[in-house]
């Protein structure tokens, strides 16, 4: 049963959207459990979107960049924000600092 679980969940999509807060847009991404931020990265990158020195946040926590979609936890229409800055959201500094 959990081999068919995981076989599903390469077929299963989840329809976010990506917060440019730099550029105050909202861009809506189809991504699959498996995807990592990298892939993410690549999406956005297709739709003309430059996200190297960005930093995505999810729950109010960085997301790293072998993070899956699954593992952060991301699930069918979450938001996530983009942001070029740590420094430029006043609760970013203070999770660090925790």
């Amino acid at each position: 049963m959990e081999t068919l679980r995981r076989s599903l969940s390469r077929w299963k999509k989840y329809h976010i959207k990506v917060h440019l807060a730099d550029e105050d847009l909202l861009l809506p991404l189809t991504v699959r459990p498996t995807d990592t931020m990298m892939d993410l990265r690549a999406h956005l990158v297709r739709e003309g979107v430059t996200s190297w020195k960005k930093t995505f946040f999810y729950n109010a926590r960085v997301i790293e960049e072998h993070e899956t979609v699954k593992e952060a936890k991301i699930q069918n229409g979450s938001v996530l924000l983009l942001i070029s800055d740590k420094r430029w959201v006043p609760w970013v500094s203070l999770l660090s600092q925790a």
